[in-house]
């Protein structure tokens, strides 16, 4: 049986209470940032970090004396995987606002690559090991419709010009917020269900008559 030497750590917060004279809060908190004297600093010992592991060798009583192993991901330090992963999130993140504001479908690169990041942040909550690439992937859904505020202005100037009972509005009067709470509204209270089951029936029928064609025609 080997032996490993095992270097674990956990981090304990050290704090101080100190008076600042200052124009404003955050010339206070700025001040308390730049103090480099803690003469009076005291230990939080109730708020100290988890225990992780930040060194691995081969060997009995061998720190330092070799190359270090790699360390299994869930033994590090939570926070830093936490903060590792952030990165991950903000770039797929980017990838799907784009996509919003090009009113594209978004890539099955970025799909599997989301997955994964769902799966990975689940395990970093776990404390578990990254999850092994690549990640199965939900089946795909697709957008009926999508209700676009540039298209309620359209909709707004063509009612104003054949309802006189709105003679007092113009377009220029209604505002993107109002236009943007009504399609929240609508959005969320308007039941479609009715046309969502159809299309699902319909592409169902769609799907089993391809099949049906594919089968009869070998």
């Amino acid at each position: 049986m080997p032996d490993f030497t095992i270097e674990t750590t956990y981090h304990l917060p050290v704090f101080r209470h100190r008076t600042y004279a200052a124009d404003t809060l955050e010339a206070a908190c700025r001040a308390a940032i730049e103090d480099d004297s803690w003469d009076i600093a005291e230990k939080d010992f109730e708020s100290s970090g988890p225990v992780h592991v930040t060194g691995i060798w081969t060997g009995a009583h061998a720190a330092y004396a070799g190359p270090p192993l790699q360390i299994p991901q869930q033994f590090e330090e939570p926070v830093q995987r936490r903060a590792r992963h952030f990165e991950i999130l903000l770039g797929l993140l980017k990838m799907m606002f784009d996509d919003i504001r090009a009113a594209r479908l978004p890539s099955p690169d970025w799909l599997a690559r989301s997955a994964w990041a769902i799966a990975r942040g689940e395990a970093i909550l776990a404390g578990d090991p990254d999850p092994e690439e690549p990640v199965n992937l939900p089946k795909p859904s697709h957008v009926l419709v999508r209700l676009r505020e540039d298209r309620v202005h359209d909709a707004i100037t063509a009612v104003l010009e054949i309802d006189p009972s709105f003679k007092a509005v113009s377009p220029a009067a209604v505002t993107d917020d109002e236009v943007h709470a009504a399609c929240v509204s609508i959005a969320t209270t308007m039941d479609v269900s009715d046309v969502v089951g159809s299309a699902e029936f319909q592409a169902a029928l769609l799907a089993i008559r391809s099949a049906q064609r594919r089968l009869t025609s070998d």
